[in-house]
């Protein structure tokens, strides 16, 4: 693996990891009705620096294979759909909004996760755990807006 290239997707990664900074959780989001099974605050670094890794990690393993485009193409789908869902549902606070993006990130990962496969065993079994986080990700997402029907977006003049 080419260490230069696991940097580029890792940066990748942390500026898309940037936007949890940018938009906090804060006391808005404490105060939503949440599933019972959603995990505890201190999961999510800890998951998604994990999951960043990962992928960084599998990034440039397939980076210099040949018959890598589509799995380049779905990995930089997933972290431009990634750095999008944050805004749109702590950000901007569209709960409902957010669900679209979500669902094109699962697509995404999804296909990241196949494609690695097909191109290399340690990628591809790199994206499972994220697959399962962003499945998680969903369903919450999904849980979260059907317990907050009544929620207001910001609208982005606001913010």
């Amino acid at each position: 693996m080419d260490i230069y290239l696991f940097l580029i997707f890792l940066a990748a990664c942390f500026a898309a990891g940037t936007t949890g900074a940018v938009f906090p959780t804060g006391p808005w989001y404490q105060a939503l009705n949440k599933p019972t099974w959603t995990p505890p605050n201190w999961v999510f670094p800890v998951a998604w620096t994990s999951i960043y890794l990962l992928i960084a990690f599998a990034g440039a393993r397939i980076a210099p294979l040949s018959g890598n485009a589509y799995a380049m193409a779905f990995w930089g789908l997933q972290i431009a759909l990634n750095t999008l869902w944050t805004p749109m549902f702590f950000g901007l606070r569209r709960l409902r909004g957010s669900l679209p993006v979500m669902a094109g990130l699962w697509i995404a990962v999804l296909g990241c996760t196949i494609t690695s496969f097909q191109l290399d065993l340690w990628a591809g079994l790199a994206f499972v755990p994220y697959m399962i986080w962003v499945t998680i990700a969903a369903a919450l997402s999904v849980e979260m807006a059907r317990l907050n029907p009544d929620q207001v977006p910001i609208k982005p003049s606001e913010l």
